[in-house]
């Protein structure tokens, strides 16, 4: 009896992964033209459950983190003001943090967590597509629109107010997940 309650806690063992590739992408619009900014630097560190089919099953942490000013556009000019707006001189990072997951069999899973940007911090849902790889790695894609004056951010402006950028915003985060 113990070893079927042996085996059976190993066919529901948490497996823990981490980013081996992240991408990110922020995108609005302005008076002038749609913009958006890029970055591939950032961490990532999950816990998935499996089934004794080895189907995944549930999703117990995930802790997600991209420097903000790792995140470029095509424009320095607009890099800088979209740092002052993300008040990176006292908010370093974005940052997303896991509090309750269901992970459903047909390739998604509804998340719950506290999203920070600017320094505030909200209960954020965020909807995630997963697709289990050959190779037992977990590809990851969420987008979330957002509203900036929601994090106390001001949408940024240019050339002396004449250019103004929309409000909502939309994050983008596509994850390559492998064990450690």
């Amino acid at each position: 009896m113990l070893l079927v309650q042996f085996f059976g806690l190993l066919s529901f063992a948490q497996v823990k992964y981490h980013a081996k590739t992240v991408e990110v992408l922020v995108s609005g619009t302005s008076t002038m033209h749609d913009w958006t900014m890029k970055s591939s630097t950032g961490e990532c560190s999950a816990a998935f459950v499996f089934n004794s089919s080895n189907q995944l099953s549930s999703l117990t942490s995930m802790n997600f983190t991209v420097p903000a000013k790792s995140l470029k556009s095509e424009h320095s000019g607009m890099d800088k003001n979209a740092y002052k707006a993300l008040k990176t001189d006292k908010n370093s990072s974005i940052t997303y943090a896991l509090t309750a997951a269901t992970v459903t069999a047909n390739g998604s899973i509804s998340c719950r967590g506290k999203l920070t940007i600017a320094g505030a911090t909200l209960d954020t849902d965020l909807l995630a597509t997963y697709k289990m790889n050959a190779d037992r790695s977990i590809t990851i894609s969420v987008v979330k629109k957002i509203q900036m004056k929601d994090f106390n951010m001001d949408p940024p402006t240019f050339m002396m107010g004449a250019v103004k950028t929309g409000n909502e915003v939309s994050l983008q985060f596509d994850l390559l997940l492998v064990k450690q």
